[in-house]
């Protein structure tokens, strides 16, 4: 099948050796129990859906599903993802596999985000040898939506030092109050989003981060820079969205060739969200879809 025809939320593609592996969230609102994923030789055809984790009975998570993302470390495959329950907050859950479509087994008995907060959308960054785990501290708790790190042991089994805030939502010039936040979760105010991160260095030794919000048009993904090139710096946000037409939550991949591809899902409407592939470009030090 094409990548259109995939129904897909916050895709996220692993090169591995001479495939592609891309994974996502298929079930938005209410239970979940469980994840698949497709793979890919070219970015163009793809086959599945192949499942990679069912819930076990006595397992915590049966909702929000959310943000699968899939790394190739120390001999293992390491899933990471978002995950609920009615008598948990959501967090961001470990599993590992010795094989990217295998049968993926959690690690511990919960997530490694901090238990008192709502935490989604994790993302792995290595920094000096350090594995950071990149995430959004949600708004659900009753604080700004910030997009936070911790440093995570190297084994990635649990933290390995305190959470730190990289950045609230509503520091981004673009960025607008969520339309939706008394409807869907019963919060009054202004409200903003801050979801889906993914660093990247540029060519030049920058550290920017691409991240989405709400804006303007909808669902919209912004770029913000770390002022000294390092996941502690303090980060200034790029005026000008990366993209803003009504879709987000990506990740950055390099192909076969070489080649840098931003993937995210648009329309951002639930059951019509489909990948769509961009080529990234560097620009003056930023980047720009091609």
């Amino acid at each position: 099948m094409e990548l259109s025809e995939i129904n897909f939320r916050d895709p996220y593609v692993l090169p591995d050796k001479d495939m592609y592996y891309m994974y996502g969230t298929t079930v938005f609102m209410g239970k979940a129990d469980n994840f698949v994923c497709y793979k890919s030789a070219d970015l163009k055809s793809w086959e599945g859906p192949v499942e990679i984790f069912r819930r076990p009975e006595s397992f915590w998570a049966d909702q929000c599903y959310w943000a699968p993302e899939c790394y190739a470390y120390d001999g293992r495959y390491f899933f990471l993802t978002t995950m609920g329950s009615e008598n948990r907050k959501k967090g961001i859950q470990i599993m590992t596999c010795d094989s990217p479509d295998g049968r993926y087994a959690p690690v511990g008995s919960g997530p490694v985000t901090p238990e008192e907060w709502t935490c989604i959308d994790g993302t792995l960054y290595w920094e000096n040898n350090t594995p950071y785990l990149i995430f959004s501290h949600s708004f659900e708790d009753g604080e700004e939506s910030a997009i936070c790190g911790m440093p995570l042991n190297e084994k990635l089994t649990g933290p390995a030092g305190a959470v730190f805030k990289m950045f609230e939502a509503r520091e981004a010039p673009w960025a607008r109050p969520c339309p939706w936040s008394k409807e869907e979760f019963g919060i009054d105010g202004e409200i903003y989003l801050a979801d889906g991160p993914c660093l990247y260095r540029t060519a030049r030794g920058s550290l920017l981060m691409i991240w989405s919000s709400w804006g303007e048009h909808g669902y919209t993904v912004g770029i913000a820079r770390s002022t000294d090139g390092t996941v502690h710096g303090a980060w200034e946000q790029q005026a000008e969205p990366l993209f803003k037409e009504g879709g987000g939550h990506g990740m950055i991949f390099n192909d076969q060739e070489g080649k840098t591809y931003y993937i995210l899902h648009t329309p951002n409407e639930p059951s019509m969200e489909r990948p769509k592939l961009y080529e990234l470009l560097e620009k003056d030090d930023t980047v720009v879809l091609k």
